[in-house]
């Protein structure tokens, strides 16, 4: 089959089209699916460019995260799919056939059926960036309506679904991004953008809050940034962080009241739980009932070929993006 592989570590340049990679096989619960389409995403970057060399174990194996296509093969034991189920998934990082690619296999029990009126396309970009915002706004922050947040990254894959489901649970929403983008972010239901580049962030947060802060924050920047948030979040405030924890020794204890949620809708593969793992799963079924409804939008959505890939993930690295990007398999 076609597929772009990761030849070499170390750089972008490590990745290579070949013709004759093997087809995965699913193995015991498991599924194999004809990839249609399949989204790009900081991770795919970061593990070409991880600096060690690769095991003789991991030679050509495939990259991509969010993979959407449609059920090719099953494994022993499978019953919630059958061949010609259209599905879509976030792929384990350890699983080393991935999206970039004709045909890709995941366990049965973190993959979700999609529904027929959901392109392909639109779905291979909601497995990393829309579960992640589902988890924060949904699972964790919980809010309650008529209370602010302030979402970092409105322009961004998580930024821009974070901002309709906090929109969808009522809340007023302050979110950051580049000026260029300011309108974009607005079109997802920001009610406040900040040009993180121009403006004092904190400054303006604390002049649309009347200096009490915001009731939560949803932060995809890192530790620096979750560390300067501390200070304009109101009394008893929440925190949910997807780059980094922030320095709480930054504050003092029984000062705020504050909470902290880690995000981390990729690790959930590292524990051996099943029924853990099958939140995935759940999330994808609860999500595709968004979009099929038109309570969520998609980003914007830039399609490439497979031949594309390691320039756009050039661009992804370098903050060229808005939106997301897919690669269109088949």
């Amino acid at each position: 089959m076609k597929a772009l592989i990761l030849e070499e570590s170390g750089s972008l340049d490590g990745l290579t089209i070949i013709m004759d990679r093997e087809k995965p096989v699913p193995k015991d619960n498991e599924i194999g699916v004809k990839v249609f389409a399949a989204g790009l995403n900081p991770s795919d970057y970061q593990t070409a460019s991880y600096a060690g060399s690769l095991p003789t174990s991991e030679k050509k194996r495939v990259l991509g995260l969010e993979v959407a296509g449609i059920v090719d093969s099953v494994g022993s034991n499978v019953t919630n799919f059958k061949v010609g189920d259209r599905v879509y998934y976030l792929r384990d990082i350890n699983n080393l056939d991935g999206g970039f690619a004709e045909y890709s296999v995941t366990t049965a029990h973190t993959a979700s059926k999609l529904p027929e009126t959901i392109a392909f396309e639109v779905a291979a970009v909601a497995p990393a960036a829309g579960f992640t915002a589902y988890q924060a706004i949904i699972q964790k922050l919980r809010p309650r309506s008529g209370s602010t947040i302030l979402i970092h990254g409105g322009a961004g894959g998580v930024g821009g679904y974070a901002i309709q489901l906090a929109k969808l649970s009522g809340l007023k929403v302050i979110t950051t991004c580049l000026g260029k983008d300011i309108e974009y972010a607005k079109k997802f239901g920001a009610d406040e953008a900040i040009d993180f580049s121009s403006e004092d962030v904190y400054a303006r947060i604390s002049e649309l809050t009347n200096g009490t802060g915001v009731n939560y924050v949803l932060n995809t920047v890192g530790p620096d940034s979750a560390t300067k948030d501390l200070g304009v979040l109101a009394f008893g405030g929440e925190m949910a962080v997807l780059a980094g924890f922030p320095d709480f020794n930054q504050i003092k204890f029984y000062d705020k009241g504050l909470s902290l949620h880690e995000l981390a809708v990729g690790a959930i593969y590292t524990n051996a739980d099943i029924e853990a793992q099958s939140e995935l799963a759940r999330i994808g079924e609860e999500f595709s009932r968004l979009l099929e409804q038109k309570k969520i939008n998609p980003p914007q959505i830039t399609s490439i070929t497979m031949e594309e890939i390691p320039a756009y993930l050039t661009k992804l690295k370098e903050g060229k993006i808005t939106g997301k990007v897919v690669a269109k398999i088949v």
